[in-house]
């Protein structure tokens, strides 16, 4: 580590810790030259998740999207903002743990989808027409099936 005021590349660690979240440690150290006491973080080095789409594209992995999706599938529905919040982050969990640094779109699509059939049939079915693209009626009737089959097994 180069001193920041003398650029020597002598120093010492005069402290150690971690910090709060346990994401990284902080070290004070001191220059053995000029003896000035700075601060250096030492943290993971994580690659961004991308997401790859149905055309081959490679875009950032982005949970605003995610909620946006969601959000719009629950318009002037009862479910609150914050179980859309706690449903993309297990999803964005989901997608850190099993992916290393490329997703497939169609994975996240599923992901929202089983997130919203717990939290909300009719947001489930919305989200689930505009996603798989029903072209006619009789698709639609073979998404809600399994939900009418299973009586009220999520939030309505």
């Amino acid at each position: 580590m180069r001193c920041p005021r003398c650029k020597a590349d002598k120093d010492r660690v005069v402290d150690s810790r971690t910090s709060a979240d346990g994401s990284a440690i902080r070290r004070r150290r001191e220059c053995l030259d000029c003896f000035l006491r700075y601060t250096t973080y030492e943290r993971i080095e994580s690659t961004p998740l991308r997401v790859v789409k149905k055309n081959g594209d490679r875009v950032r992995f982005d949970r605003d999207r995610i909620i946006a999706g969601m959000v719009r599938a629950c318009e002037k529905l009862n479910v609150m903002i914050e179980e859309l919040e706690d449903a993309t982050a297990r999803i964005e969990v989901r997608c850190h743990e099993e992916y290393d640094r490329e997703v497939p779109s169609a994975v996240i699509g599923t992901l929202v989808m089983d997130e919203l059939k717990n939290l909300n049939q009719v947001a489930y079915v919305r989200f689930a027409s505009v996603y798989r693209e029903f072209k006619d009626v009789s698709q639609f009737l073979e998404e809600l099936k399994p939900i009418l089959e299973s009586g009220a097994g999520g939030k309505a």
